[in-house]
């Protein structure tokens, strides 16, 4: 699974930026989990820790249940909610509001 072709909508195209999709993607290769469920999904925040400006990254799967949070510095954080589904033949990242 998301071995496939992969496809990122105009919405994500418009609004993440492409070292926060590339990031998303890795994220997704590498879980400490062996079965990756079809829809992976992303929620994306900005937060203020130390002192700085933080991208906080929070990622999970609903089964097998599966939560991990990332966060890394940002000189602008996005803020949104991303899907990616893999249906089998092509692996696809949206903003949920395209879902």
């Amino acid at each position: 699974m998301f071995e496939n072709t992969r496809y990122v909508t105009q919405g994500i195209s418009a609004e993440i930026p492409g070292y926060l999709q590339n990031l998303l993607w890795y994220l997704i290769e590498t879980m400490e989990i062996q079965e990756k469920d079809y829809l992976q999904v992303f929620t994306l925040t900005s937060i203020w820790e130390d002192g700085e400006l933080k991208q906080s990254v929070l990622h999970s799967q609903e089964r097998p249940a599966y939560r991990k949070e990332y966060r890394i510095r940002a000189n602008l954080p996005v803020t949104a909610k991303i899907f990616v589904i893999d249906d089998g033949s092509h692996t696809t990242m949206l903003l949920s509001e395209e879902y």
